[in-house]
């Protein structure tokens, strides 16, 4: 479940959110993909449901800034 082995192609796939959705979380240091020595973006399985977990609380009207207040989702 950590080991960063999916791309950003297939993380797109499973959580139904675009790129930019994604990298958007990692700027506000919500996630923190593995990167590649050529830069791509590495996840785990746990990475997809805390990406899941991060878009559903931002649908319920929480902020990026309380997310990352609370650590752990």
């Amino acid at each position: 479940m950590e080991k960063k082995v999916m791309s950003m192609g297939t993380v797109r796939e499973l959580t139904g959110l675009t790129a930019r959705q994604i990298r958007y979380y990692e700027q506000r240091q919500l996630i923190f993909p593995l990167r590649t020595p050529g830069g791509m973006r590495r996840y785990s399985f746990s990475d997809v449901e805390r990406i899941k977990t991060i878009h559903q609380k931002l649908q319920d009207g929480f902020q990026t800034v309380e997310l990352r207040k609370m650590g752990q989702l």
